[in-house]
């Protein structure tokens, strides 16, 4: 077998992993984040890296600390400003721990210095292109004027003893974190200040309130004249949405551009000249229908709004105009691709990458070419240069510190036909040496969303792992997928356990089908909605010989009322006091009695999108009825397993099982646990 690091999922977990861009004014630097495995091997360390866009010249490590550095962005004169939490060479010893601040690397090169820093952090930052003028964002507890006062609020909530937090509006939690007592502001500092110097902080946000605050969607026009952000506001139902706000920066007058009741707006972006604004619009969901996209074109001065890709059966997401503003990148997932499109007000958006993932989209300012970084299930995400109009375009990444050498097999697209007639895309990924004489096991693996698609390189969902196990991995993008057409997700859309698994059901029929397939030796998994979707699997089939269920839903009624934006999710599902049904249809654990395959639950107590109660339930459930299971639980992670042990051990624990049940082996306990 070729010599790869994925047999040994500890091996995976140093391979480092690029993320962001960040491109010059003049075109001549490209930068980005690489995480690498540190020292101790128990945490990811982030680097600044410079790539030439040429491609001629190899990469080149500009930073390196302890605490790492991240979310690079130029100034117009070409310096590169980066946050860390590294220490200030100039505090005294009792400076206390560093807090995430602002670092400027000079275009010559040189030291990093600290530009802008406060008593407890920065969240982000967002440059005007043409001025150089900066907006902070940076939390602050409510009435603190400023950041003596920020920090005197919250040295006496410690010194107190106090760690309540009152809400008077939903949500309280946000992924894997509580939302409140602070809430991020946008404070203006304009041109950075000179070394020696203190910035003019101003709060251009002064009433941003919980749950929220300014949120994190902000972009500074070039100018420096206008702040754009989506403003989140309450609706019915304990409900929320985005509208479209720019703020005058000399002024701190806000007014609304964009305020649609039907829809979320943010993902703002400005034209060259500070004239326009580009931003996506989601509609609201309702039981009868789910969300679609599209991109609004918005005039500031006037506040007239075009729809730019009205009848467009894709969902834009991540706009951008071009250099000289008279067209709009964007990206959307397309059969299983995510693509880079471009279109004109008035035209039909042209696609203009063949296959592979984009994200991170840059334009050259002189119109010369985008950068942006591509991944796909054969490649890590990896910086690649583009032509701006060309079509068809399959480039080759540029000299980079992530390049993998060999992969332990081969990738494949699979198509298969549905119950009911419709085509459904998947990617499959066969072992080295799989053949007619030597077929590999099948292992199922579901995606998370539900409204997203199997089509790029996951350092959390790695197949390749698996195939270095000898293991095909079939990954499938059924009924709800985005990138397939509107019809596509209305198909599953309030029907989870109807055409979502019966398109699964297809696509595995088509897999074992294939000679280098063993349809007798075959297992399911999944994370998030695809967790679910193993539930609903281990629930109507036994064809599998081994399920694994991680961050996943089970008892419908239960998530809906626990999980950190329920009224998302009711929106679709209805009020389960009132409108029963499809709770009733579609949740998993009503059909508890029919599991007999052996079942590995996976959860983490952090978890606030899928609490831990789901597992817990579950594993309840799987236990009183006899049912074969293990439950590996993780009392520190969050929806995801982002630390290198315990990502680690994940592998190890779900390797294990599957060896236990689909090849018949002795269950091998990882040696960690």
């Amino acid at each position: 077998m070729t010599d790869t690091p994925f047999a040994r999922p500890a091996d995976v977990m140093a391979l480092p992993r690029l993320g962001g861009l960040a491109l010059s004014p003049d075109g001549r630097r490209l930068v980005t984040s690489v995480a690498a495995l540190a020292p101790d091997r128990k945490t990811w360390r982030t680097a600044l890296w410079e790539v030439d866009p040429t491609g001629r010249r190899d990469a080149r490590q500009l930073t390196r600390s302890a605490p790492g550095e991240s979310a690079p962005v130029f100034t117009p004169d070409g310096t590169l400003l980066f946050t860390s939490a590294r220490p200030d060479p100039d505090a005294g010893k009792d400076a206390g721990e560093p807090k995430p601040a602002l670092w400027a690397l000079a275009a010559e090169g040189g030291e990093a210095r600290l530009v802008l820093g406060r008593k407890n952090g920065i969240g982000g930052i967002t440059v005007a292109a043409d001025s150089g003028d900066v907006v902070v964002l940076a939390s602050t507890t409510p009435g603190a004027e400023d950041d003596e006062a920020d920090a005197a609020r919250r040295d006496a909530r410690k010194d107190a003893g106090v760690t309540a937090i009152l809400h008077e509006s939903y949500p309280v939690r946000y992924w894997d974190h509580d939302l409140g007592p602070t809430v991020p502001h946008a404070f203006w500092v304009g041109q950075l200040p000179v070394e020696g110097t203190a910035p003019d902080w101003r709060d251009l946000t002064p009433d941003a309130g919980p749950p929220n605050g300014a949120g994190s969607d902000v972009a500074l026009s070039p100018d420096g004249r206008w702040l754009a952000r989506a403003e989140e506001v309450a609706d019915p139902r304990a409900s929320r949405r985005g509208r479209l706000v720019v703020t005058d920066t000399a002024s701190g007058e806000t007014r609304v551009l964009v305020d649609d009741p039907a829809a979320d707006v943010g993902s703002p972006a400005w034209s060259p000249d500070s004239a326009r604004l580009v931003c996506t619009r989601e509609s609201e969901t309702t039981q009868a229908e789910p969300p679609d996209y599209t991109l609004l074109l918005v005039d500031v001065g006037s506040g007239a709004v075009t729809d730019l890709t009205e009848g467009f059966d894709r969902w834009p997401s991540a706009p951008q105009f071009d250099a000289e503003g008279g067209a709009v990148y964007f990206l959307a997932d397309d059969d299983g691709r995510h693509a880079v499109f471009r279109v004109v007000e008035g035209g039909a958006p042209v696609r203009l990458t063949r296959d592979g993932a984009y994200s991170d989209l840059q334009v050259a300012r002189d119109g010369s070419a985008l950068y942006a970084l591509r991944s796909a299930f054969d490649h890590p995400a990896a910086p690649v240069r583009l032509d701006p109009q060309a079509t068809d375009q399959q480039p080759e990444p540029l000299p980079n510190p992530g390049t993998i050498a060999a992969l332990p097999g081969t990738l494949r697209e699979l198509r298969a036909t549905a119950a009911d007639g419709v085509e459904v895309q998947s990617w499959l990924v066969l072992p080295e040496g799989a053949s007619a004489d030597s077929p590999a096991p099948l292992l199922l693996w579901i995606h998370g969303g539900p409204l997203m698609s199997w089509n790029s390189w996951s350092w959390r969902w790695l197949p390749w792992v698996m195939a270095a196990q000898g293991y095909a991995v079939l990954l499938p993008n059924p009924a709800l997928s985005q990138g397939f057409g509107q019809e596509f997700v209305r198909r599953g859309w309030g029907s989870w356990g109807g055409a979502p698994y019966t398109d699964l059901m297809a696509a595995t029929d088509a897999a074992v089908e294939l000679p280098e397939v063993d349809g007798s030796r075959t297992a399911a998994m999944g994370g998030s909605f695809g967790g679910y979707m193993a539930n609903w699997v281990a629930t109507q089939t036994d064809r599998f010989d081994a399920i694994v269920t991680h961050a996943s839903l089970w008892h419908l009624d239960g998530f809906i009322g626990a999980t950190d934006a329920a009224f998302y999710w009711e929106k679709e599902f209805g009020d389960p006091l009132t409108e029963p049904a499809r709770y009733e249809q579609n949740s998993p654990h009503r059909y508890a009695d029919a599991i007999t395959t052996p079942v590995l639950v996976i959860h983490g107590d952090k978890d606030y999108r899928v609490p831990i109660g789901e597992g817990l339930r579950l594993w309840y459930d799987l236990q009183k009825r006899g049912v074969p299971s293990k439950f590996l639980y993780f009392p520190d992670e969050n929806h995801w397993v982002l630390t290198p042990g315990n990502a680690t051990v994940w592998y190890e624990t779900v390797l294990a099982f599957l060896a236990e049940h689909v090849h018949g082996r002795d269950w091998s306990r990882p040696e960690l646990l």
